[in-house]
């Protein structure tokens, strides 16, 4: 496996689209490709290089698309497989690369190989799915079944919900008194992986940069270790390497160092698997931001505790950095609330400075970096409570905040009503914005060689109840010391050890910041709710 590969990822900054939320071009109410199209100017405004967009092909869309009824077509109400063509393109002259969702676990009931695969007569699609001997067999504890929508006398295993049928791709662990449990190397599901290779192949041939892959460790059942889910992503893996070797794989896994020795480039952290990412601005509890557990360490409470966090990205980074990279997010589709919500303007930047200097590839949610807000809304399309974090992007004052001409009442979904909500074009025309201290960051992440994806990284404080957190990167001769203090009181703290052989100089902090030489050693102090970036030079 080629590692570190490929080279565009060192300096990648992400941006995800929820594509029917994000810009609607003709009217209908519902965001579209072309929409994207018509933004990819501000997505290079803002210093994007790369963006996931989640599924848009066609599907009867019970789970906002990750119900695939095909894998090669691109749905009507985004567009057509030119459009999606001409979005790769037109991209590309911008520096912007795109990754498809690919959703390789599980298909819509609608799907013309389910559809085939349910029929009582034996056929080619047969096994393409995971089906019992019968619709009166007692279900397995681990392996929720459908009964009752197929002509053939058996139930079908889902993945996620009724209407999601699990993909064949065999069980790890067989069972003899359940020979329908098929072995990995069953031709049933060997055809499978052959599909899944396939439609890849097709998107990339079009001039997709890769994809980001849906419940990535679901696919082989009975497989405590996943040993041989990642047999079939390290197969794929290689079969990228040699084919298409500027393509990436980013993993929805939330297991860095697990999807990263599978064969993945990057892996999510995420809220369902690392109670350390959630520490840092995703506890819930009392209020919307209080845990009877604990605080958010981006708190101006300054109670939260840092080595939450640290602990569990220190194993992940230990274990993957010499193959690929943590993905850091400020929020995504799954993700409630949003990052904005309880959050005062400091604490965002301050975030965004944390986000935007650590290693990996940082990922953006689409409206997150001008602050948009949680909306409480009724269900739409399987999005139950996460439907309030997928509301549609506020481009500006006036009618449906400038994402669609449509009336009000066709919007995919309502546009946030209230009179202070933020939008691109205010925050374009204020210095002193979110969105513009975004852009200054993502400018100064892509302009410094050690705050690149792979730069090395190295905590220098970080304890239990104390602040501030501090961090230095470092890359071909450049020292970068990174210190965060999320409290509404300033601090000061004596690094330890040499952090420096001479007077660090600020790159980009408050002006009441201080790195100063005490007898101690080096003293860093920072104002309330700040964080600065100091060039120093080598010493640790």
């Amino acid at each position: 496996m080629t590692q570190k590969s490929p080279a565009w990822l060192e300096k990648a900054v992400f941006y995800q689209i929820y594509p029917q939320s994000f810009y609607d071009s003709n009217g209908d109410g519902i965001g579209d490709i072309p929409g994207i199209i018509h933004k990819l100017d501000y997505l290079a405004s803002l210093g994007i290089n790369a963006v996931w967009i989640n599924p848009c092909f066609v599907s009867p869309f019970y789970d906002a698309g990750y119900d695939v009824a095909d894998y090669t077509q691109v749905a009507p109400r985004y567009g057509t497989n030119e459009d999606l063509e001409r979005l790769f393109a037109q991209a590309k002259q911008r520096g912007i690369r795109i990754l498809l969702d690919l959703v390789p676990g599980h298909t819509s009931i609608e799907h013309p190989w389910f559809q085939q695969s349910q029929r009582a007569e034996p056929n080619l699609y047969t096994d393409y799915f995971v089906w019992n001997s019968s619709v009166w067999e007692v279900p397995q504890p681990d392996l929720p079944i459908i009964r009752g929508l197929s002509q053939r006398d058996a139930a079908f295993v889902t993945n996620y919900f009724a209407i999601q049928p699990a993909l064949n791709y065999g069980f790890a662990q067989l069972d003899p008194d359940h020979p329908w449990m098929q072995p990995v190397d069953a031709p049933g599901p060997q055809m499978v992986r052959q599909e899944i290779k396939k439609i890849m192949q097709f998107w990339l041939d079009k001039g997709a940069s890769g994809f980001r892959v849906d419940m990535a460790a679901s696919l082989v059942k009975r497989d405590p270790e996943k040993r041989e889910t990642a047999r079939f992503w390290r197969w794929i893996r290689a079969w990228l390497d040699e084919a298409y070797p500027e393509a990436v794989l980013v993993a929805e896994w939330g297991d860095p160092a697990a999807a990263i020795g599978a064969g993945f480039h990057a892996d999510f952290m995420l809220g369902f698997n690392n109670p350390g990412w959630v520490s840092l601005f995703r506890k819930r509890g009392e209020g919307r931001w209080r845990d009877p557990y604990g605080w958010p360490f981006f708190d101006e409470s300054g109670h939260g505790d840092i080595r939450q966090f640290v602990d569990e990205y220190l194993y992940h980074y230990q274990a993957a950095r010499e193959k690929g990279y943590i993905a850091l997010i400020t929020g995504n589709h799954d993700e409630t609330p949003r990052l904005a919500d309880g959050r005062s303007l400091a604490q965002l930047k301050l975030v965004y400075l944390f986000l935007l200097t650590m290693p990996g590839t940082p990922f953006i949610y689409y409206g997150d970096e001008i602050g948009m807000r949680y909306q409480t809304l009724p269900s739409k399309e399987g999005g139950y409570a996460r439907t309030g974090a997928r509301t549609p992007m506020q481009w500006a004052e006036g009618e449906n905040a400038g994402f669609s001409t449509a009336p009000r009442s066709d919007l995919y979904l309502p546009v946030d009503p209230a009179p202070d909500r933020p939008t691109v074009a205010a925050q374009e025309a204020d210095p002193d914005s979110l969105l513009n201290r975004v852009r200054a960051l993502i400018r100064l992440r892509q302009g410094l060689p050690a705050l690149d994806a792979d730069a090395d990284f190295e905590v220098v404080y970080a304890e239990s109840g104390k602040l501030p957190f501090v961090y230095r990167r470092a890359k071909r001769e450049q020292g970068l010391l990174v210190a965060v203090n999320p409290a509404a009181s300033p601090v000061s703290v004596v690094l330890p050890g040499e952090v420096s052989n001479s007077q660090p100089v600020a790159i980009d902090a408050p002006a009441e910041s201080r790195i100063s030489r005490t007898d101690a050693g080096w003293e860093i102090s920072l104002p309330p709710v700040s964080g600065g970036i100091f060039e120093v030079a080598e010493g640790l």
